[in-house]
């Protein structure tokens, strides 16, 4: 019966792929042909047919929400026999090399993960104010290559070549150090830190050897240098090793990725051996004709094709339009016609496009047109400002060495401590070599404050004592139900907030946090350190990947489209300077532009329309636009351009707009 279980579904290359387990494994899966189903089945085929315990497997992708699926995938296949079994994120199994290798990691109990704000404001301490806004992103920027390229501080001071690489190296170096002084790592740290510790100490290197006999790693070709070299030292010279990706899908060299690895595998493990997954399940023939066309352009490590059973289809349309708001109007008509003539809902269409600025036009169109629709990539749960307060007082209960909690939370409320206070409170400390909230608390510190400011930093520390004290005979969802009557949080929100349904959609966002760590300690029975690094990952890896839309139009960017599938999508904006973006023709950088449409294309399971504009306004005037050369590598038996449609189409169209136009009057 185990047996049956572990093929069920499965086409004769997706079996091979799964059966593969005498070599290391590259299953080369194309858009939709199911990947995610090769690797959970891997894992029941791992435990069932080869005996290898569930505690020895891992399997890793790149999103929490990806993590979700794949781990209750499994859980259906094999409801008994997953006890042990990690499914996690990359960042997810770091923390956990982290929080069992503490002392080696230089780290201490209860270690803060910063946040790209967190970051930014040490790179600004660091930098003494000075440096533009943008320089500080920049810098941060930098850092941030160099982590996932594998590049310690040291190494890139070596390498550097300009004098401005050179400053952002010693940068670097002071960054590492601050850190360390306030117990808190970054997001990327959760890759490079275990990965130093398996580098440099061989008796840790040794111990995940031996817990990890299975890697199978999800959306391989966005793997970085770092993670890459992670999966060497864990597996190297083993036949345990499985990756799925798709080397036309790589579309993310701009924050890391390296579509190069896929090279790297062969050279690291000569005994690989290579599955394609070719066969798609997605979407018709006409759309997968136009996608091998278009990605047939680029250079290729491996040559696969798409192909599926289910039908030729509707050929892909293309619509010339006048300008965005004409662009517009014309995609927005064409939905309203499709949802007369096919009765399609509204969470089954998608508009993508490159540019976050390119939803505005479209926003105001269906608004007018009563279609209710949402933006993936809004402001994350754990962005707003309130619940960025509450996690902040958590943070320095659990780590008193947390320099930006302390700052971001010593006056919410307000407590009448002032720059100039924190100021020689900073000076204090660094002589000191303590934290903030450690010199807060110091007998000497009367000589540089007087008594009033003293007082009310002795307040404010024995409040953060008292909550650390709930929170180890308390849940943590007490903790900070306690937390926030003590500064009397409610009260504050509807000090600082415009009217009192703003404070009341904020306090509502408290609640929501509250039940987060309810849930968190019911279900998993994490304290309350557990449970803040927990949610910084939550905020970090999920700002993407919330639950489903209800029945809604989803308007997204290409890249945040990827991984996700749609009856109906709307490419818009196929011109010149936009897709390809400028920077890319200028760059001579075209391929990884080429994929991203290939991307955006392949999301399309029954329905594909591109469109293009003539003109755009850049800098206040309108330019000419060019269509996109991607356009004219597309097979014209394909495609059908605005304007040839039969009669009959038109004549629907046109009875959908008026019935629209009729739903609308009578409302009113």
């Amino acid at each position: 019966m185990a047996a049956t279980c572990t093929y069920t579904g499965l086409n004769p290359e997706q079996k091979a792929a799964v059966r593969l387990c005498d070599r290391p494994a590259l299953v080369l899966a194309g858009a939709g042909s199911g990947k995610t189903r090769v690797i959970t089945h891997k894992i029941a085929y791992l435990i069932n047919q080869k005996s290898i315990p569930a505690e020895q497997i891992v399997a890793v992708t790149f999103t929490n929400k990806a993590a979700r699926e794949m781990e209750a995938r499994v859980g259906k296949m094999l409801p008994d026999g997953t006890r042990g079994l990690t499914v996690s994120t990359f960042h997810s199994l770091g923390l956990k090399i982290l929080r069992t290798e503490l002392a080696a990691a230089g780290l201490k109990p209860g270690f803060t993960i910063f946040d790209n704000d967190d970051s930014l404001k040490v790179i600004k301490e660091l930098m003494k104010g000075d440096g533009r806004e943008e320089d500080i992103h920049e810098r941060r920027r930098r850092i941030s290559v160099w982590k996932n390229d594998n590049i310690a501080p040291e190494e890139a001071i070596q390498i550097a070549e300009t004098d401005l690489n050179a400053s952002a190296a010693k940068l670097f170096l002071a960054y590492q150090r601050q850190l360390r002084t306030y117990n808190a790592v970054d997001f990327d740290d959760l890759i490079s830190l275990p990965l130093m510790l398996l580098r440099e100490h061989a008796d840790i290197h040794q111990r995940w050897r031996s817990r990890i006999t299975c890697l199978l790693v999800d959306e391989y070709q966005d793997t970085n240098a770092a993670q890459y070299e992670f999966l060497r030292l864990i597996m190297g010279g083993r036949h345990g090793l499985t990756v799925v990706g798709d080397d036309d899908q790589s579309i993310y060299a701009w924050r890391g990725a390296h579509p190069e690895n896929l090279d790297r595998l062969r050279q690291d493990f000569p005994e690989l051996k290579v599955v394609k997954l070719e066969q798609n399940y997605r979407s018709t023939g006409h759309i997968l004709s136009c996608a091998n066309h278009l990605i047939a352009n680029n250079p290729r490590t491996f040559e696969k094709n798409l192909w599926c059973d289910c039908g030729a289809g509707e050929p892909v349309r293309i619509l010339a339009c006048g300008g965005p708001e004409d662009e517009a109007e014309i995609v927005v008509s064409n939905i309203v016609t499709q949802r007369f003539k096919r009765r399609i809902k509204l969470g089954d269409i998608a508009i993508l496009y490159r540019g976050n600025y390119q939803s505005r036009p479209l926003e105001k169109v269906l608004r007018l047109n009563r279609l209710a629709y949402r933006i993936s990539g809004g402001q994350s749960f754990f962005e707003r400002t309130e619940v960025k307060d509450i996690l902040a007082y958590l943070r320095l209960v659990t780590n008193p060495d947390d320099d930006a909690a302390f700052l971001r939370i010593i006056n919410v409320p307000r407590r009448q401590i002032g720059v100039a206070t924190l100021e020689k409170l900073g000076l204090y400390a660094k002589e000191r070599g303590v934290s903030l909230f450690v010199a807060s608390q110091e007998m000497n510190l009367h000589s540089v404050l007087d008594k009033r400011v003293i007082a009310r930093l002795e307040y404010f520390a024995s409040l953060i004592r008292e909550i650390k004290t709930c929170a180890q005979s308390e849940s943590p969802d007490s903790a900070v139900r306690f937390l926030t009557g003590e500064i009397h949080y409610a009260d504050w929100l509807r000090e600082i907030s415009r009217d009192q349904a703003a404070a009341d959609r904020r306090c509502e966002n408290i609640e929501e946090l509250i039940s987060w760590f309810k849930r968190m300690y019911e279900d998993s029975n994490l304290d309350l350190n557990d449970a803040i690094a927990r949610m910084a990952l939550l905020d970090m890896l999920d700002k993407d990947g919330g639950q489903d839309a209800d029945d809604m139009i989803n308007l997204m960017t290409l890249h945040a489209a990827k991984g996700l599938e749609f009856r109906h999508v709307y490419l818009i904006g196929f011109e010149e300077g936009l897709l390809p973006h400028q920077s890319s023709i200028d760059e001579e950088n075209i391929e990884e532009e080429r994929r991203l449409a290939y991307v955006g294309m392949t999301r399309a399971q029954r329905h594909l329309t591109i469109s293009h504009a003539r003109k755009r306004r850049r800098y206040g005037e309108d330019l000419s636009c060019q269509p996109s050369r991607f356009l004219a590598e597309l097979p014209e038996e394909h495609i059908q351009l605005a304007g040839e449609e039969p009669p009959e189409v038109k004549k629907e169209a046109g009875r959908a707009n008026i019935a629209n136009l009729k739903a609308i009057l009578n409302q009113h």
